[in-house]
């Protein structure tokens, strides 16, 4: 089974998330497992996200994600550097 990692905020979850979570598992095989680390209540740059991290959760999961895993505040509102760093590592882990 391949396991395919997504680092993204959702705000909101939209088509195009959707058929980026489709395109990967087409290209990796229909047993792949997405798993997204997501920011959770505040996003990049510090901003309130639109929707809570449960709501925005639970539309990645309609949308095709396997499981969605939340990117630490800390991480979430730093530089792109600090959260592409952070969400790799939360999905390392």
């Amino acid at each position: 089974m391949n396991v395919a990692g997504i680092i993204a905020e959702y705000n909101p979850f939209h088509r195009g998330h959707a058929w980026q979570i489709d395109e990967t598992r087409r290209a990796l095989g229909a047993d792949t497992a997405v798993v997204c680390a997501m920011s959770g209540h505040w996003v990049q740059r510090g901003e309130c996200a639109l929707t809570d991290k449960w709501t925005r959760t639970a539309m990645a999961l309609r949308g095709g994600a396997d499981l969605v895993l939340e990117l630490p505040t800390p991480w979430a509102c730093a530089s792109a550097e600090t959260f592409a760093r952070g969400g790799v590592g939360v999905l390392a882990a």
